[in-house]
């Protein structure tokens, strides 16, 4: 005999092929969309705030009138730790993003999804990839010219 409860959450993500639920479907795509282009711009921002903080203050040392600094190695490890922060952030935003468009192709969530396989591609993975690499770049940038 299965309990009230046992049926009840076997019946919970019952999925019914309807204007409603697929419209409801694309939403939430673009929700995953939107999300994955929010954690990108913020990879950007720390990427690029990581490698200018690096910039500035190696210009900023050789101004003249300029007193030494107490560390001077500390701009390039903040940068370093704000690139890294970046490229992180982007590589578990994508891995984030396949999960979720995986799991939204699923089981019988691909009867409500209305369109073919093809529909799981999306440029906004390629600039992902490529603003890792860009990151994973500027940090080798930096910590090259660190050593």
């Amino acid at each position: 005999m299965i309990s009230p409860r046992t049926a009840a959450a076997a019946n919970r993500f019952e999925v019914r092929a309807t204007a409603d639920t697929h419209f409801g479907w694309l939403r939430t795509r673009m929700s995953v969309e939107r999300t994955m282009m929010s954690a990108q711009r913020t990879a950007v921002s720390l990427i690029g705030f990581g490698f200018a903080i690096v910039q500035f203050f190696e210009r900023f040392n050789e101004m003249p009138g300029v007193a030494a600094a107490m560390h001077p190695r500390a701009p390039v490890f903040l940068g370093l730790a704000l690139i890294s922060c970046g490229v992180l952030l982007q590589i578990i935003a994508i891995w984030q993003y396949w999960w979720t468009i995986r799991y939204m192709w699923g089981g019988s969530f691909a009867t409500i999804a209305g369109m073919t396989k093809e529909g799981l591609q999306s440029p906004l993975v390629a600039v992902a990839v490529l603003l890792a690499c860009i990151g994973i770049f500027a940090f080798l940038a930096v910590l090259l010219r660190l050593v």
